[in-house]
């Protein structure tokens, strides 16, 4: 049984997660009941008052000079729906297309928006089920809101479009209307309009993007703290005073979940350097000495740290954006005129965050990369054979191609975006700046479904690489968080001994990663 969650004005962003995935079932506040049949009312009053607004009375986009008849509004509507159904490509994935539908459904649900009730209780029917609407993914530049995937959306509804399983199957839109146990929407008042005007589609699949940046950024914590018991790193560059006397929320975070994460690691240096006192005898001109980590270790945390600030300012923008009314007009509750009209629709806010986070999560990606590098290097990996070899090195070559293609897929990511300054003037000049916030959200899920590979390459490396420490005499005890990764990995990655293809292996590692939370890391095993 699903657990049941009350909708009113607002969700957490991880309950929205759940709701997307098919986890929870929903219902809807009364207070949400009232003040929906409340805006309801007062486009009513609009509409028997004949007055002048938008997609009520007039036509759409340039068009809506051209002030047209009470009358002919279920033509107006169902031509909306018809003349925006111009998708491409392929479609959203079943959980996106869902965070989709609910972001429309939080949207109209805060009172302004004039959608009837059964309009609204069709999307909780569509939420509290297996499906989703078939909703391309090109054709939205993010301006009036995500005009396009939205009329699909409404077509679904109204068993003109497909809807698909969990699984991807599709299902035509009469079947899966029965199923619902829902009649075909129609939209004999404003509830094409109101369904499609609004940033429900970049604000759903950014929903979902944060939460995946959030899982790989608990997951980088693991992998960084691997990585320096495999290299036996210096703790010192952990030391909470640094984030103290820097305090960056990100860093604060990431330094105390290091620090607390590696203490007592048999296989890490614990001194700082200062408590070494030089011998007299020392020649400071050719001497060696300890030095210190590479940045690939010793500044994790101000990277993982920095990711982690940007990303927390893509959830706000997010939380903030799917509480929000962004229609045109809108029908608020208080206001000194019957209907508004303005520009909430624009997706700027969104696809500023989305690019952001997007940066961030490219640098995420080339910290990875780098370690990765590092300790598969012979020459940097503190002795350890060519490439992680568990077998007779040069016959057998490890984990060299897949280090190949962890760069490989950095690259690719390093080749995408971003989308929020490419404002292209359309619509007739009425869209004469546009946000693009749609692209900028899948870009991001493009360049998330490329980190997780990497950090799959990188786990799987660190398996291999605790495997063969472990070997040493004196290797010392490894963390709990280590030894927790490690049977992480070998659930799906057998210890690489002879060379064999590991393509599918990442896959399956990748996709792990993004389902399942690293596992607690504050003991040491044993």
């Amino acid at each position: 049984m699903r657990p049941t969650l009350v909708v009113d004005r607002q969700i957490t962003l991880t309950q929205a997660g759940e709701i997307a995935a098919g986890r929870a079932h929903i219902v809807l506040s009364d207070a949400a009941k009232q003040r929906c049949a409340a805006a309801f009312a007062r486009l009513q009053d609009v509409i028997e008052s004949q007055r002048h607004v938008y997609g009520v009375t007039t036509g759409f986009g340039p068009l809506a000079n051209r002030i047209i008849n009470a009358r002919h509004g279920a033509t107006l509507q169902q031509n909306l729906v018809y003349h925006l159904a111009t998708g491409v490509g392929r479609p959203f994935g079943w959980q996106a297309a869902r965070a989709i539908v609910l972001a429309r459904l939080m949207a109209i649900v805060q009172g302004a928006s004039g959608a009837r009730l059964g309009t609204i209780h069709r999307l909780v029917a569509l939420l509290n089920s297996e499906f989703a609407p078939e909703i391309p993914e090109l054709g939205t530049v993010g301006a009036s809101g995500d005009l396009t995937p939205l009329a699909h959306l409404v077509l679904c509804l109204q068993g003109r479009g497909d809807f698909l399983t969990r699984h991807g199957a599709r299902v035509p839109g009469e079947t899966a209307l029965s199923e619902l146990a829902v009649s075909p929407l129609d939209l004999s008042h404003r509830d094409g309009l109101a369904l499609v005007n609004g940033t429900s589609a970049m604000t759903g699949v950014a929903v979902l993007n944060t939460l995946r940046l959030g899982r790989a950024l608990d997951w980088s914590i693991t992998l960084s703290g691997a990585m320096a018991e495999v290299l036996g790193g210096r703790r010192e560059a952990w030391h909470k005073a640094f984030a103290a006397l820097r305090p960056h929320p990100g860093q604060v975070w990431a330094t105390e979940r290091l620090s607390d994460m590696t203490q007592g690691a048999g296989r890490i240096e614990h001194r700082p350097l200062a408590q070494s006192v030089l011998s007299s005898e020392c020649d400071v001109e050719t001497d060696i000495v300890a030095g210190q980590d590479a940045y690939s270790i010793r500044c994790a945390p101000q990277v993982i740290g920095a990711v982690r600030d940007t990303g927390d300012w893509l959830r706000q923008v997010v939380k903030i954006e799917l509480h929000s009314v962004t229609d045109n007009p809108i029908f608020p509750a208080t206001a000194d005129a019957p209907a508004l009209h303005g520009g909430n629709f624009m997706g700027t806010h969104i696809a500023l965050a989305s690019d952001a986070a997007s940066s961030a999560t490219v640098v995420l990606a080339g910290l990875h990369e780098r370690q990765i590098a590092r300790i598969t290097d012979e020459k940097l990996n503190g002795g350890l054979p060519a490439f992680l070899s568990g077998g007779k090195v040069g016959l057998t070559s490890g984990l060299m191609g897949a280090q190949v293609t962890a760069t490989a897929l950095l690259a690719e990511m390093r080749s995408i975006g971003p989308a929020s300054i490419h404002s292209i003037s359309t619509n007739g000049a009425n869209q004469d700046v546009v946000s693009q916030g749609t692209i900028a959200a899948r870009l991001m899920r493009d360049k998330l479904d490329l980190l997780f590979r990497i950090q799959a390459i990188l786990e799987m490396t660190a398996a291999q690489a605790l495997d063969l420490v472990q070997h040493d005499e004196g290797g010392g005890a490894l963390t709990a968080s280590a030894e927790a990764l490690r049977s992480f990995v070998r659930k799906t990655s057998a210890f690489l001994d002879d060379d064999r293809a590991l393509g599918p292996e990442i896959e399956e590692l990748a996709f792990r990663l993004q389902e399942e939370d690293p596992h607690p890391t504050s003991h040491r095993a044993g």
